[in-house]
């Protein structure tokens, strides 16, 4: 796992989030349209809140969408953790790569995004706790 550096702009959104959840979180990723949220094991029904209220009132007050993963200590359980709500057929780890097999065409391009954008933030993501060079989808 690399060392993660976080802005104060990024801490003032983490305490937001605890104080509006009251869940344990690990991690939190900004960008310019959504901001990603990586919760302990075991949490992530405490930081979503009863059907969704939770990320809906943290929507309203950020003015950003809001995406919750919930952390494992296991590589392919992060990387299903990651993708969802896709669905894929298997995750092979092959030393520092992770191949994704998508079900079906439709799967495999949300997957991959327009110019493999979704991909590679899905890379990123993962990035900060493991130790792969790439992620591809098959």
């Amino acid at each position: 796992m690399r060392k993660v550096v976080l802005d104060t702009k990024t801490m003032q959104t983490i305490a937001l989030f605890e104080k509006q959840t009251r869940a344990a979180i690990k991690d939190c990723i900004v960008t310019d349209d959504q901001v990603v949220f990586i919760v302990e094991e075991g949490e992530i029904a405490k930081a979503i809140g009863k059907g969704g209220s939770n990320v809906r009132e943290l929507e309203r007050r950020l003015r950003k969408r809001i995406r919750v993963i919930e952390f494992s200590p296991t590589l392919e359980r992060f990387v299903l953790n990651v993708i969802s709500p896709l669905e894929v057929k298997s995750i092979r780890v092959d030393g520092d790569k992770v191949f994704l097999d998508a079900k079906d065409l439709k799967t495999r391009g949300l997957l991959i995004g327009r110019g493999a954008s979704n991909l590679r933030f899905f890379e990123s993501i993962i990035k900060r706790y493991y130790p792969i060079e790439e992620l591809r989808v098959s």
